[in-house]
């Protein structure tokens, strides 16, 4: 995160439309997430919409809630010792301090955040098809969940945390 806030900092005095831009547009963070990094770095104590992962799959359709939960599941049975937990409104799955991947549902599609360095250029095959950002990708929803896509994402950043 103090990547992102150094690269918030340089643009000094910016509008927040201006940092969501940067976020949104250079970087190919969602809505969601681009929003609750400004709000942070703008110091705002009322970007948590969240308590817990039940409360955000309430807030949720019920087809993205059912697939997200799918993913963290099919990751979790291959690695139990991951944590689900709510950060910038998102669920994520971490493992102790460090993030391994994250979800964002949009109107149409869930949009899944792997960590890790490059992981996305190192997929990229794997991920052909598929809508992909910087640091992202999209998944329709009546996507049949891919376990060893998602799996070999997750063992690329714990292989990278080592």
């Amino acid at each position: 995160m103090s990547h992102w806030f150094g690269l918030l900092n340089k643009l000094g005095d910016a509008k927040y439309v201006e940092q969501m831009d940067l976020l949104r547009l250079k970087f190919g963070f969602s809505q969601a997430h681009a929003n609750a990094v400004v709000m942070h770095h703008r110091g705002s104590k009322t970007s948590r919409r969240h308590d817990d992962p039940l409360a955000y799959f309430e807030s949720i359709g019920s087809n993205h809630a059912g697939l997200i939960k799918a993913m963290i599941s099919a990751i979790q049975k291959r690695n139990p010792r991951l944590q689900l937990v709510i950060a910038w409104n998102q669920p994520m799955l971490k493992l102790e301090k460090d993030y391994v991947i994250g979800f964002s549902a949009a109107k149409s599609h869930i949009t899944v955040g792997p960590w890790g360095e490059n992981v996305i250029e190192a997929f990229a095959e794997e991920l052909t098809g598929y809508e992909t950002n910087k640091k992202t990708f999209k998944v329709p929803l009546d996507w049949k969940v891919d376990k060893n896509l998602l799996t070999g994402l997750v063992t690329y950043r714990l292989n990278e945390l080592k």
